[in-house]
């Protein structure tokens, strides 16, 4: 759109160019004349993308179509000036306005086209307009202030909203652990005391007791993830790619044959990223653990130019072909990936085990 809004302002300037040329009847007809004054229109189409280009090229073409005996209103020039002023390039803007106030009246004198000072520099006004000239910095400068003051709302009301939302993360996790913690860890105590008195009279435990007991440890196992999860904040920085060597440790301590290997040069990766690449590779060397019953296990993070992908490999008793149960910890990730916009395949391998592979888009500046 600002291409197209780019080019409309290029042809409306260079027709009014055109029709104050031919309508004027002291004008020379000089084909390079033309073609100069056209030049300097359109050279507007790029003043968004580069406006200091356009100021030294339309102030180029004004000063040559002058040169020429063309007596047109400098009007690209003006646009140029308002461009490069809105772009935030003040300085060089009036700096080359002085130098043409000074060169137009000079090239007039040295093209013969005035035949004194006085009436050069009455040329000069005319085709230069010092009022527009100055209007045109004032409206760019003006715009340019109010966009920086959009930026900025936005940007505060950006901020107000993240940490509205860190406050009620954080009134949900303390709710969660008030309302919840201390309930489960009650049912788990009870049910740890219930079998452990069973077994000491030798009485059969019933297995409707022992699956309390191990629901009661993953309740609180996930709702402690859970917990840490929502904690994570500006204050508390979470962990990122530097402390999946410490994962990746954790798991042969306890007992785990996991290998860590890093592809790629690595880069600065945004903070989403960073923490999500960590929290797939903890979930999955937590269910590596929990569920897997692997020997090995093997984890590759490949720094690409546009993305960082992360699998996760081990050799546990997943069947090849079944379709994976969609548990808390795999939901959260495939959640976590797509809010980033990429993407999560997990499942067994055709040769055994489970799979885990993301890759996230990372946006260079």
């Amino acid at each position: 759109m600002n291409r197209v809004w780019g080019w409309a302002i290029a042809v409306g300037v260079t027709v009014v160019l055109l029709v104050t040329a031919l309508s004027d009847e002291d004008t020379t007809m000089n084909p390079l004349g033309y073609v100069v004054l056209v030049a300097g229109g359109l050279a507007l189409a790029a003043h968004r993308r580069a406006p200091l280009t356009v100021l030294a090229v339309t102030a180029v073409c004004a000063l040559g179509y002058q040169a020429m005996g063309f007596t047109v209103p400098a009007v690209a020039y003006l646009v140029a000036v308002y461009a490069a002023v809105r772009a935030g390039h003040r300085i060089i803007a009036v700096a080359g306005s002085v130098l043409m106030i000074v060169a137009l009246p000079l090239v007039l004198l040295a093209s013969a086209n005035a035949s004194s000072v006085s009436e050069a520099f009455a040329q000069s006004r005319d085709a230069l307009q010092l009022a527009w000239l100055i209007a045109a910095g004032a409206a760019g400068e003006a715009l340019r202030q109010a966009e920086r003051r959009a930026d900025e709302a936005e940007r505060t009301r950006e901020e107000t909203a993240r940490r509205r939302a860190d406050e009620e993360r954080l009134h949900i996790a303390r709710e969660l652990h008030d309302s919840l913690t201390h309930q489960i860890s009650v049912i788990k105590v009870q049910a740890e005391v219930a079998v452990h008195l069973a077994t000491k009279r030798g009485e059969a435990v019933p297995e409707s007791l022992l699956a309390i007991r191990e629901a009661g440890r993953e309740a609180t196992r996930e709702l402690r993830a859970t917990l840490e999860a929502l904690r994570d904040d500006d204050t508390n920085p979470p962990h990122g790619l530097d402390r999946i060597p410490d994962l990746v440790e954790r798991a042969q301590a306890a007992g785990l044959d996991a290998t860590l290997t890093v592809e790629g040069r690595r880069h600065d990766l945004p903070a989403a990223v960073d923490r999500t690449a960590y929290r797939i590779v903890q979930e999955s060397l937590t269910n590596i653990a929990r569920h897997a019953a692997a020997k090995t296990a093997s984890v590759r993070i490949d720094h690409r130019p546009d993305a960082l992908t992360i699998q996760i490999e081990d050799d546990g008793k997943a069947t090849p072909g079944a379709a994976p149960i969609p548990g808390v910890g795999l939901l959260g990730m495939r959640e976590r990936v797509t809010a980033l916009g990429g993407r999560l395949d997990a499942g067994p391998k055709d040769t055994g085990g489970f799979s885990v592979r993301a890759e996230l888009p990372v946006e260079r500046s």
